[in-house]
């Protein structure tokens, strides 16, 4: 199998899925801040978190499959198809007319967006050389970044100014010219032969990641739930790993995650994900609920992170050339818990910069880190493999995410629990369930050392985790390029 792409029409290729990307990137943040807007219109508050939920379950579940699906079929059709589906989706979103419905639509937006973010970047790797391709993926990072800070200013216009609806039709003309570009440009040569579609091991595997994200988000609710998404988790599990062991074409190749450069790679993924999420998780609470900030300069320190990041996957591939992708990637190791040691530091009084240097130096760790465990385990397969080996590291970092974000809930609670006496543990939950809450906690002593304390135990349980992302890029093997087919 080749990609046959002539360089002069790489860049064209680029803008292609550039303009994919942004499509799904500026999909967060400008539905997370219209949502208010929409649930009081279309009424059904209670199911307000399930229009994000049902997002990001499909998405990340469909991941490692379309990987798959773009090694068997090709990047193009696999990539079109995703983008397409994502503009249905949005199209029909747009003419919701109940909370359920808009629920719905959302779960097929993320049906569609799992195949943009793997395929994309299996794309990159297959055209661009190893120290080529960091500029590339900074420019890649760079979309994923301008969206965080366009997307909550365009919800905001658009609910004040035009129907809520526009927030997902929006995105039809990036998508539009996007699959255009790629249907123009994007040139393959598949071999063609018969295969087998491991229908089978699919449903399984979307059952048991279905199953398991479902119980760590709902991790703290009543045991029913949690105990029943678990048995289920366990035995669609159970039953996907005795598929793949007699399909002629397994949906997920359990030989390549038992390679070690890919499995400590995305084991580093993981643990980098999980540490990531925990500071945008609590970051902000601690800045306007112990430092008395505004939500804005809470936002500044997070944008912080949103800076380092592509800044650091820009300037990697000159890392590569004068250290070694290894030594990059041990230097991002490092500068990851360095950053998260910097939050130590925050006290009641601190600036909000402080609070942005810790973030800057994460974001730029991770940048390091995510970019150069893609590009080892790309170089380390064929073209063949290489859709469903990006892909593996992608779904590491979204399951990182999902365990970092209810990991992070448990040791919040766990410290209210611990530093507030008696009934202060009540009244301290009643303070932040409210619509001014964080800016009450800052003026109330009491409630503000609670949750200094708490949030600084969450800030140990980060810095902790970071450490071990650093341990683990340690641990990644030398392994030999496989050959460029592409």
């Amino acid at each position: 199998m080749s990609a046959p792409n002539p360089p002069l029409r790489r860049p064209l290729i680029v803008a292609s899925i550039a303009l994919a990307t942004f499509m799904v990137a500026i999909e967060a943040t400008i539905v997370a801040t219209a949502m208010p807007h929409i649930v009081g219109q279309l009424g059904g508050f209670s199911y307000y978190s399930w229009v994000f939920s049902a997002f990001l379950l499909a998405q990340t579940t469909t991941t490692v499959i379309y990987g798959k699906l773009s090694d068997m079929f090709g990047r193009r059709p696999v990539l079109i198809g995703g983008a397409g589906l994502f503009l249905a989706a949005s199209l029909l979103c747009g003419f919701a007319w109940s909370m359920p419905s808009l629920i719905l639509f959302r779960l097929l937006q993320g049906l569609g967006a799992g195949a943009i973010q793997p395929v994309t970047m299996t794309i990159v790797g297959d055209l661009y050389t190893l120290e080529e391709r960091g500029k590339i993926q900074g420019m890649l990072s760079a979309v994923w970044a301008s969206s965080a800070v366009v997307g909550p200013l365009a919800g905001g216009l658009i609910v004040d100014r035009l129907h809520w609806a526009w927030i997902f039709w929006l995105n039809i003309p990036f998508g539009i010219l996007a699959i255009a570009g790629l249907l123009l440009f994007l040139h393959e040569r598949v071999e063609r032969r018969a295969r087998s579609i491991d229908y089978l091991g699919a449903g399984l595997f979307s059952v048991a990641i279905v199953s398991l994200l479902v119980m760590l988000t709902e991790a703290g609710a009543s045991p029913g739930p949690i105990l029943g998404f678990g048995g289920l988790f366990l035995a669609t599990g159970i039953a996907f790993l005795w598929q793949e062991r007699r399909a002629p074409e397994p949906m997920i190749s359990l030989e390549l995650w038992r390679r070690p450069l890919v499995a400590i790679c995305n084991t580093a993924t993981v643990l980098a994900g999980m540490a990531l999420i925990g500071l945008t998780t609590v970051l902000p609470l601690y800045v306007q609920g112990v430092l008395g900030r505004s939500p804005v300069e809470a936002g500044f320190a997070l944008t912080m992170l949103i800076l380092g990041w592509p800044l650091a996957v820009t300037v990697s591939s000159r890392c590569y050339k004068a250290f070694g992708i290894r030594r990059t990637l041990r230097f991002g190791g490092v500068m990851f818990p360095l950053g998260a040691s910097v939050l130590l530091f925050l006290a009641p009084g601190s600036p909000p910069m402080l609070a942005g240097a810790g973030s800057f130096v994460m974001g730029f760790g991770m940048g390091l880190l995510s970019i150069t465990c893609i590009i080892l385990i790309q170089e380390s397969v064929d073209w063949a493999t290489r859709g469903s080996a990006t892909a593996s590291n992608l779904f590491a970092r979204s399951l990182g995410n999902t365990l970092g974000a209810t990991a992070m809930g448990a040791i919040l609670n766990l410290g209210i629990a611990r530093f507030a006496a008696g009934d202060a543990v009540g009244r301290v939950h009643a303070v932040l369930e409210s619509r001014t809450g964080l800016a009450d906690a800052a003026s109330d002593p009491g409630i503000r050392s609670v949750l200094h304390q708490s949030l600084h135990l969450s800030f140990w349980g980060i810095l902790a985790i970071a450490v071990l992302a650093c341990l683990t890029c340690w641990l990644i093997p030398t392994q030999r390029p496989a050959a460029r087919t592409a």
